[in-house]
């Protein structure tokens, strides 16, 4: 690859690693683990720890604790609030370490626009699952939860096959999740703010009526 082709598919590994770890970080490990370990593609050297067998053995147990939680309705909830504190720093971590061994402002600022990138994805999903956990049954959230995965998994292999087009894509990504964050937050707030009682007045009308 020329200097151009190479700089863009550093880019889309960049951020394709930092949006992937805020939507299913267990499965965006092992894929990279499993890429790092039968050298599907090239990658940087400081990703080759993915490969380890015992890192490889860890994000497979987590992946199929997160493919199960995550289909339960309510626990999903949970599993996303605790992972805020997970998603988002690792989200910072790989994408500060898939810039290569370059200028270590670059990884900064990579790491810095890798976590935020993380962070956006995060709060966007563990938002809406949140808003479908108020529907009773639970079939919405399991379509819920493959679709996600199926997301993940089609805009990896963009990633890597073509990271122009997966760029673009994600910057389309990048302006949906400033229009949807905010109302995400604002859905929630109306959901959980506690409900102020009736006027006393209106519980006599209405008895009354």
């Amino acid at each position: 690859m020329d200097d151009a082709q190479t700089a863009i598919a550093t880019l889309a590994l960049v951020a394709g690693l930092a949006w992937a770890s805020g939507l299913r970080l267990y499965l965006t490990l092992f894929i990279f683990g499993l890429i790092v370990r039968y050298q599907v593609v090239p990658l940087p050297a400081a990703l080759d720890i993915l490969g380890h067998p015992w890192v490889l053995t860890a994000s497979a147990i987590m992946l199929a604790a997160e493919f199960f939680a995550d289909k339960i309705p309510g626990f999903d909830s949970i599993w996303d609030g605790v992972h805020t504190f997970i998603r988002i720093p690792a989200g910072a971590i790989l994408a500060g370490v898939a810039i290569g061994h370059v200028d270590p402002v670059l990884v900064a600022v990579s790491a810095i626009l890798g976590g935020a990138l993380a962070a956006g994805t995060h709060i966007a999903k563990s938002g809406m699952r949140a808003l479908i956990n108020t529907s009773p049954e639970p079939f919405s959230n399991w379509a819920a939860s493959l679709g996600e995965e199926t997301f993940l998994l089609g805009g990896l292999w963009m990633m890597i096959v073509h990271p122009v087009i997966f760029l673009a894509t994600l910057m389309l990504f990048v302006l949906l999740l400033v229009w949807l964050v905010p109302r995400v937050f604002r859905a929630m707030h109306g959901l959980f703010r506690p409900r102020s009682p009736r006027p006393a007045e209106e519980i006599v009308d209405t008895h009354g009526s």
